[in-house]
This record gives C-alpha cells, sequence and structure tokens, in this order.
C-alpha cells in the first residue's frame, strides 16, 4: 500500500478506464479524490473518456461541484453505469444532455453485479428488472439517446418456465472506494461510516479484474492497531491510499465529522417530534400509515414517504415498527437530505448487498415510495423526466419483492393550493401538470409484474386512494369535500374503475387533532 495525494491518485485513472466510485449523496463520498480526477482534467485534459459506475451517487443534491458532479465535464466520462443519480443533479443533467451513454440499473442488481463481477462470474442472473424500463422488451436499462447505440448490457433468459434477467458483467479497472482509517499495511476499517455499501464488492471486482483500489480515509493508524472485526477490506486488496480533505459543502455531515449516533456507537435522545402541521403532505402520509401493521419491517422512500415516520412518532407506535434503508441500516430512524442512506439510533447496520438479498427476498412487510406518474396500467415512474434523469436506486428492487407496496404522492403538481379545514379538503389552485397520465414516460414500477408477484399495490394522494386490480386502476376512497367528477376524474387522462361502495377517506385524516391510530 502507498499513500499518495489526490494529484497522484487521477494520475493512475488511464483514458478509458472503468471506475467504480463507492457512496450514497454524502456518505461514504470520495470527495478529494474526485476532486483530484476534476482538477486534473481541467489542467491535462486526462484521464478522460472514462466509464463510471456507482450506486447512489455521491453529491449533496445540488449542481455544486461535489460528488459526481466533478465528473460532469464534456469529455471526461465516455460511459455510466449507475443506479441513481438524483445526488449529483449535474452529473444526472449531462446523462440527460447525451454527453455520454449511460444506463441505468436497480441499486441491488448493480451492488450483486459487482459481487458477481467480483467472482469472476459472467453475470448476474435475477427476477429483479422483469417488465421495468430495465427489461429488454422495453428498454433494457438504458437512460439516453446515446445508450440506444451501446450494446446490450441486459438479456431475458428463460430458466425452468421462468421468466429472468441476465446482467452482464464487465471489468472493472479502478474502484475508488471510503473508508475511515487504513493502517499502515494498507487494512481499511469502517468504523464511522454511517452507510456500509459496496466498497468491498467494488474493491475485490477491480483487483480480480486485475485492476488498481484507491482509498480515501481520514488518517493511517499503527499497523496492527485496528481490530479484525472492523477491518472489511484486506490490506493485499488495496494499492493506494489518499488522506482525505475537509468539504464543507456535504453540510453538517461533512466527511471528517464522526456521528456515533449514524453508526450504533451511541444512542442519543431524540428531540420531542414536532407535530407536522396538517397539510396534503400530512394527510397522504396520514392514509398510508393506516396501512402499517406491527412489528413490520417497512422501508420509507425519500420525500412524503418520510412524513410517515413523523405520524408515527405523534400517533405514539414508532417502536412498534422497524424502518429499514435499503443502503443497510434498519432500526432508529432514517436520515433524508444529503445523507439519505443513514439512521439515526440504528439497531444495525449490514453492507447494501446483504440488504438486497433480504428485500430480493420478501423480507419487507411493506413499502412507502413516492409516486411521480401514474398510468392506467398502474404503472409509476419516479426515475426519468425529459432531460432530467435520476435513475431507479433501490425502487424496482423494492416494488417488486415487497408484499405491500402504497405510493404517496399529491393528485397534481405545480402550483398546487391547498388547505384542510373543518375536516375537509379545499383545492384553492389545481396544479399545472397532472400525475395521473395515459402512458409513464418511463416503467420504474410494473403494474403487470405487480399482478403476476400477487403483491397489494394502493396508490395514496390527499384527495382520491386507489388500488391495483387485475382490471385496471380503481378508485376506492376520495375525500370529504372534493366533486368526484371536477376535482378527481376532470385531472386523470384515464377513468379508472369506480364501484358502488366508493368510500369516503376516514374523516379524521383531516382534523388537526391526534388520530389515535392504532396497529
Amino acid at each position: 500500500m502507498q499513500v499518495i495525494t489526490k494529484e497522484e491518485a487521477a494520475k493512475l485513472i488511464k483514458d478509458g478506464d472503468m471506475v467504480a466510485i463507492s457512496g450514497s449523496g454524502g456518505s461514504g463520498s470520495c470527495e478529494t479524490i474526485l476532486k483530484g480526477i476534476n482538477e486534473s482534467f481541467r489542467k491535462d485534459g486526462h484521464p478522460r473518456n472514462i466509464g463510471v459506475t456507482c450506486g447512489i451517487s455521491p453529491g449533496n443534491l445540488t449542481e455544486e461541484e461535489v460528488g459526481m458532479n466533478y465528473l460532469a465535464l464534456d469529455g471526461l466520462v465516455g460511459k455510466a453505469i449507475c443506479a441513481h443519480l438524483g445526488m449529483g443533479k449535474s452529473f444526472g443533467k449531462a446523462v440527460g444532455k447525451n454527453l455520454f451513454p449511460a444506463f441505468a440499473v436497480p441499486l441491488g442488481v448493480i451492488n450483486h453485479l459487482y459481487r458477481a463481477i467480483a467472482g469472476g462470474e459472467i453475470g448476474l442472473i435475477t427476477h429483479i428488472g422483469l417488465n421495468t424500463f430495465a427489461d429488454p422488451r422495453i428498454s433494457g436499462c438504458r437512460a439516453n439517446e446515446l445508450a440506444k447505440k451501446e450494446e446490450d448490457i441486459v438479456s431475458l433468459l428463460n430458466i425452468d418456465g421462468k421468466e429472468c434477467l441476465f446482467y452482464k458483467s464487465f471489468p472493472i479497472n479502478v474502484a475508488i472506494v471510503k473508508a475511515t482509517v487504513a493502517d499502515e499495511a494498507g487494512n481499511l476499517a469502517f468504523t464511522e461510516e454511517a452507510v456500509i455499501g459496496e466498497q468491498y464488492n467494488m474493491a475485490i471486482a477491480a483487483h480480480n479484474s486485475k485492476g488498481i483500489v484507491i482509498a480515501e480515509v481520514k488518517k493511517i493508524v499503527p499497523k496492527g492497531s485496528l481490530k479484525a472485526k472492523d477491518v472489511l477490506i484486506h490490506s493485499s486488496y488495496v494499492d493506494y491510499v489518499v488522506i482525505t480533505e475537509e468539504n464543507p459543502s456535504l453540510g453538517e455531515y461533512n466527511i471528517p465529522n464522526y456521528r456515533p449516533e449514524l453508526v450504533g456507537e451511541e444512542k442519543i435522545k431524540l428531540a420531542d417530534v414536532k407535530i407536522r402541521d396538517l397539510d396534503e403532505r400530512k394527510v397522504c402520509a396520514r392514509r398510508a400509515a393506516m396501512e402499517l401493521k406491527k412489528d413490520a419491517v417497512i422501508n420509507l422512500g425519500v420525500g412524503m414517504p418520510e412524513v410517515v415516520a413523523n405520524v408515527a412518532a405523534e400517533e405514539g407506535f414508532s417502536e412498534d415498527i422497524y424502518l429499514s434503508v435499503e443502503t443497510g441500516p434498519t432500526g432508529g430512524v432514517p436520515v433524508g437530505g444529503v445523507i439519505f442512506g443513514a439512521s439515526v439510533n440504528p439497531e444495525s447496520i449490514i453492507p447494501t448487498p446483504s440488504q438486497f438479498d433480504a428485500y430480493n427476498g420478501g423480507a419487507l412487510d411493506m413499502a412507502v415510495l413516492g409516486l411521480a406518474e401514474v398510468d392506467k396500467e398502474g404503472n409509476v415512474n419516479v426515475s426519468s423526466f425529459g432531460p432530467r434523469v435520476t435513475g431507479p436506486g433501490g425502487f424496482i428492487n423494492i416494488t417488486q419483492s415487497t408484499k405491500k407496496v402504497v405510493f404517496v404522492g399529491t393528485f397534481t403538481t405545480g402550483g398546487l393550493d391547498e388547505q384542510i379545514s373543518d375536516g375537509k379538503l379545499i383545492i384553492n389552485q389545481e396544479g399545472a401538470k397532472n400525475k395521473f397520465v395515459d402512458t409513464v414516460e418511463q416503467i420504474t414500477f410494473s403494474a403487470k409484474q405487480a399482478l403476476i408477484n400477487n403483491q397489494e399495490i394502493l396508490y395514496v394522494t390527499e384527495r382520491a386512494v386507489f388500488k391495483l386490480t387485475t382490471d385496471g386502476l380503481e378508485l376506492v376512497e376520495i375525500a370529504p369535500g372534493v366533486d368526484l367528477e371536477n376535482d378527481i376524474l376532470k385531472h386523470m387522462a384515464f377513468k379508472p374503475i369506480i364501484k358502488d361502495d366508493l368510500k369516503e377517506m376516514d374523516e379524521r385524516i383531516f382534523k388537526n387533532n391526534k388520530m389515535n391510530l392504532k396497529i
């Protein structure tokens, strides 16, 4: 193992190399090395035309030069195979602008594919992605026009009468991974990392592809001072180490900071939960919370689904459910924003690939996820909107493997102005964009596959609740105070199934006082 500078690290990457990059937003992001690559390209024009692959892109949810945004320079990247680009908005925009061909692969798939590459296997066979945009019968994970000119990275197989997908392995020339410390021999420990992501699999994949492994750490400690159980990557797999530099752009959780409550070293007393004002977001979260069951293992997506945790705290049953994050933590309270993927007071933290082993097999009892577009078949899009490409993240793994999925979101968007008064929903101004469309732009959730899997699927908005049936989307509840024709059907590109037993949403959802909800 050799300690080098970020400038030296950049020079180790050859033009055209495939580079694997660890991180999840601000968690586990190799900011110093990424900055070194950016500076080298600006100065010398190298490395250029590299391939990049990652799970959840490093970044801080902005277009600042941070995380994957460091690589959003014309000519630096020649191809991308990633799961989620929302944390690095400039990089996602570069995909939308066709600066290079890009493939968006489900997060659990890319993690397990790194493991397959590490093991010298020719690829990964899985059910994940069937009948979504990952399916080669639809777009084969292609995220932009340039990718249509590239060879397929996924193909359809039929094994023992069952359809499945085969994702091809590819060599990884360089793995850039974030650890907490390295000892003088190069052993890497992850004791202060809130997310133990795909670092191990990335490193072994690069090593076994005859490539190199570059680690970024806070400091070097004496040889023999690390506990064996804290060392995730052995020195024999580590070629170079770069000492990290502070990067305040990652907010209060910037790289040098250690937050013991995020790694289970300390339990902190959570501040008394601030009761959220009753608005359309809380209405959706309350209705979703009514589906929770005691002792259930639940995944909450980013954005509006996070409000479900607030409702659970207000209603007093936070201790009766287990919140799980696809990046590895289970228990505690998931953290959103820049360090999505971490949890406060987690009960366990496992590597991301292991979490998806559990998820893919059906370990989740329920998931509450966002709703951006829904079509007449019940398909959902959350991954691509014109030039804005985010990728699916863990959305496909979660929605194809979970027994019950509840999608939440406002009925329309873009200037929507609503209020809840006297137990009723009042729409002051309708949103400019309808979310219930004829055909979604990209199928991130496949209704067809959900029906094959016999899953229970609900679509919860502030004014209407739908469920997926074999005949299509059925409207099952409407909010008190709304007009069926003018406030719902008028803003849908299709007519849902409506039966005589159409119900009104629980009136407690629309009142300021506590619901006294029991699970």
